[in-house]
Formats: C-alpha cells, structure tokens, sequence
C-alpha cells in the first residue's frame, strides 16, 4: 500500500502546541507547560486512521477495566496490543458536546447550548460548513473519510425545517466526510432511520416523512396513548410514536419502509463499515463508527439476547464487542491492520436507567460500570466523564498502560499531526497535540489539566491530582438511575457548595477537602475561570 511522506516528528509538534498562546483580560498567557522529554519517534508513514465511538459505555464495562460479569474479548485483545490509558476524558458527559468537541478539537461549552447541547432529531448542523474539523483537513491531505453510525451533530442550516425526503444538507459531507452512512440521532429520538450520503436509505416518496418535536402529529400510535403496544416500557419523555414497539423522544409521521429495525442496527454498522474498508483501503481513509450500545432502548440481536450475567445491558455491551471485533477482524483480512492507527472509546460514562425500563438498573449485580468511581452520564464526576481510551497501531504503539492524561478533544490535533494534515491552533483552540504520548516517546503529562462538561453547563476542572467542582443552583435533582444505584448520594446535578478532591487520594471523589485546601480551590476557581474566557489567538 503506497503512503505519503509525512515529516511530523512528534517532538516538532508538542513545541508547536506548547508556544500556542491564549489572550485573557489583555494578559498573555500560556495553555500549558510541558515539563520532561517530549521526543517520540518520527513517523515515517502516515496510517490510516480508525475511530470507533461507543455510546455511554462505561469506565468498568470492559474486561480491560475490569468488568467480569460481562465478557468483550475483542477489545481486550486490542489493548492488550496497545496502549490503555487509565486517565481518558470525554470533555462531556453527554454524547453531541462530546462528538463535536471530537470533530472541531473545540470544548463544545465555548457554543451556544442550543447548538452542542443534546440535540433533537431534528435540529440543524452544529458544526459550521468550512471549518477546517478533524475529517476535512484529513480529506485536504488526501484522505478518504467516512462516517458511519451515530451521528448527533445535527442537520440542516437551521433556516428551515429539515425535509428528510429530500437532499438532506449541510451534514457529515459539508464537515470533511467524504462518504456517510448514520441515523440522524440517537436511537431512542426520531426519525429512525438511515442516512446515506445526504438521503434517507429506503423512502417511498409515496409516504413521506414528518417529524416534530414540538408536538405530536397525531397519526401515529405513542407509548403515552398505547402503552400496551410496547416491547419495553418507558417514561413519559420517551413515549412519543412507537417505532419498532418501541416509543422514542419526538413524534414521526411517514417513512414506514425506511424505518430501522432495532435488532438490525449493530449488524448494519459492521456490514457498511466492512464495506468501506473494502472499497478503500488502497488509500488512506480516516473512518469514524459511532456505536450505539449500550445506549438505550437497548435492544439485543439474537444471538446476543442473554449472553451476560447482568441484563440487557450486559447483552448489548457483548454486542458491541462482536461489531468492534468484526470491523477489526476486516482490518486483518483486507491486510490493513499493520498500517491502521485504531482508536476505542466512550463518548460519556455510563448511565442504567435512562428512560426505558429494561431491568438494567435491577440486573447490575455487582458490576461497576463506572469502575468505582463516582457519578455517571451527565455529571462532571469522574463517572461521568472518565471513559475507557485505547490505542493500537503495530509497530509504532508498544502495548502498555498509560497513566498520562489523555481527552478526546485532543483528537483533532494529535490526528491531525499523524496524519500529516496541517490544523492550526485557532482552528482547533481546546485541542493538544499529543502524539509523543499516544506513541509512547514521552513518560511526561503533556495535558496537564482538561476541563469537564456536564448538563446545565455545570464544569469542572481536573488539574494533576486536584478535581475543582463550582457551585450550581441550577440544575435539577433527577431521578434517574446511575452507575451506583444504591449510593443516594446519587441524585442528580445540582452542587450546592464548591468541591474539591484529591484524585490521588480519594479517586471516588468520596472526601470533599476545601475547608483543608481553600487556596488550591481558588487558584483552580481562578483558572477555571481564566479557560472558560480564553480566546484563542
């Protein structure tokens, strides 16, 4: 396979980053100090690049991390063959901020909420056609980029309506990607159905599809009006028109050949993501899969229906394991494994009820499916936003465990680097260049700190050992069940007073210790305070 010359010497890149200055109230101030050797080997070669998103999987879902209960060999081979970081961030707990902060190298929070928050079905493109994201500076320097699988990044321009019954546009093509094949949302939110390119997959123009989030249009049974009908049962957010014996967020009207089968939803993203590697691995290709376990409704295929010891979570977790491991097993046969830079992780942490009743709350056990730590999706404890981060490419990543801070923001620039694609600063103004540490030519912590986002625009700041949490009064007590459903300290998003936490000392974030450390606390509030007004220069 022909590669073009790349000249990134992780070294050169890490200086580079380093020198990246931030304007803050008129002062100069540096994003960062480096601090040991940050030389990594020169790669010669650029690879090509596989990213595989799960959706709210668990910092302890994975035999890796130590789960027992449920068994995911495939990607425990994969970082037994690379690097496991032990300290990989989502910069959200929740999954669109996530995903574009992945895409644009950009905290999602320095957006307007109604752009990157957790978007409807419905709602326009939230990254701006023309901005030089991960895929397309990848795709200028001649990559062939895809999309496959969840999307939640919107679609649309926002002026009008989407119509999904014809061009669909600007979406993943207008961003970088040269092929895509996705569902615009997430599963448990309408339309559900696939996207290719820019049309939906399977329409009869004869029974076109509407969709409101507004209202419902009223020719559809809803879980509300027929709960009867459902396979599984849900609460009121989620019992808008049943598709599949299903009800989903949102109401959807039309569209009935081009529905997707829950069942049919793993299977679908191994047979396009083969399908891609297939027809374009002559070249470099970057591909993205965004997985949908175990996000709810969790729905097993058949053979995977029982497989765990802990539910249908469990189940759906297996299954995920088997598409991770079939994309990967392509890799082998098609030859592409030795020249293909693969990436594995969570957009959040996990979360076991969300909506749907499917016995995962009540199956767990005693499995951890945030590993011990505290909190779950949505929240900016660690359990919400610690995620399991896994990297391989033979030859270059030796196989080890990583305890260097690592946050998929960082994506953009240190995939970028590798890839011999040119993405500036400003570009990418949250992002590091982290190849050194991806690649194993640095022992030092690149990243010394990353900020943390969570529903209601609650942040945190994790800096070294220290983990600073504001106070929030607005945010609400919820009822929905985390990764710790015993622990009643576990009840929603709203801080009342600041927290502060040694990681080091107390990794469950169990002791708060500012009443011993209030100058720490300020110098964090400080800083925190600093991020969140930087404008990148």
């Amino acid at each position: 396979m022909s590669r073009l010359p790349n000249l990134l010497a992780a070294s050169q890149s890490a200086a580079r980053r380093s020198r990246r200055m931030v304007v803050i109230g008129g002062s100069v101030l540096g994003l960062m100090v480096l601090s040991g050797p940050a030389a990594a080997p020169a790669v010669t070669h650029r690879p090509n690049i596989l990213v595989i998103v799960a959706d709210d999987l668990g910092y302890g879902d994975l035999g890796c991390y130590g789960a027992t209960r449920i068994k995911t060999p495939n990607v425990d081979r994969l970082a037994a063959a690379g690097v496991r970081f032990t300290r990989g961030y989502a910069p959200s707990s929740t999954c669109t901020p996530t995903r574009y902060s992945l895409f644009t190298g950009e905290y999602a929070w320095r957006q307007p909420a109604k752009r990157t928050g957790i978007l409807p079905g419905d709602a326009p493109l939230s990254i701006e056609p023309g901005r030089v994201t991960l895929p397309e500076a990848l795709r200028r320097a001649g990559y062939f980029t895809g999309a496959i699988g969840k999307w939640h990044l919107g679609l649309g321009d926002g002026r009008t309506t989407v119509d999904f019954n014809a061009r669909i546009a600007p979406g993943p093509l207008e961003v970088g990607f040269n092929y895509c094949h996705i569902i615009p949302a997430t599963v448990d939110r309408v339309p559900s159905v696939w996207i290719e390119n820019d049309r939906v997959v399977g329409l009869d123009p004869a029974d076109p599809i509407k969709v409101s989030y507004e209202h419902d249009l009223g020719d559809e049974p809803t879980g509300l009006a027929h709960p009867e009908m459902l396979r599984q049962r849900a609460d009121k957010q989620h019992s808008g028109t049943i598709i599949n014996g299903i009800s989903r967020i949102g109401s959807m009207q039309g569209g009935k050949s081009a529905r997707f089968k829950d069942e049919e939803l793993a299977s679908t993203v191994v047979k396009k993501s083969v399908q891609f590697l297939e027809s374009h691995g002559d070249k470099p290709f970057f591909l993205y899969v965004g997985l949908f376990e175990p996000h709810v409704p969790r729905v097993a295929e058949p053979p995977f229906v029982g497989t765990s010891e802990v539910g249908v979570r469990g189940d759906v977790i297996q299954q995920m394991d088997w598409a991770a491991g079939e994309i990967l097993q392509a890799l082998d046969r098609l030859h592409l494994a030795e020249d293909t830079l693969v990436i594995f992780s969570s957009d959040n942490g996990p979360v076991l009820f969300d909506g749907y009743f499917d016995g995962a709350k009540e199956s767990v056990k005693d499995h951890r499916p945030a590993g011990g730590l505290r909190g779950w999706k949505y929240l900016v404890y660690e359990g919400g936003c610690r995620v399991p981060l896994i990297a391989r490419w033979p030859g270059h990543i030796s196989p080890r465990v990583s305890e260097q801070m690592f946050s998929l923001v960082d994506l953009t620039a240190t995939l970028g680097d590798i890839g011999g694609a040119k993405i500036s600063p400003k570009d990418s103004p949250d992002s590091l260049d982290l190849a050194s540490v991806l690649l194993g030519g640095t022992t030092a912590d690149l990243r010394d700190h990353t900020v943390l986002h969570g529903i209601s625009d609650t942040l945190a700041l994790r800096a070294g050992d220290w983990k600073y949490i504001p106070a929030t009064q607005h945010g609400e007590a919820t009822a929905v069940g985390g990764a710790n459903p015993s622990d009643d300290r576990f009840v929603g998003n709203r801080i009342p007073s600041p927290l502060l936490f040694n990681l080091h000392d107390d990794p469950a974030e169990q002791v708060n210790v500012i009443a011993k450390f209030p100058e720490k606390a300020a110098e964090l509030r400080q800083r925190l305070e600093d991020i969140r007004r930087q404008v990148s220069h």
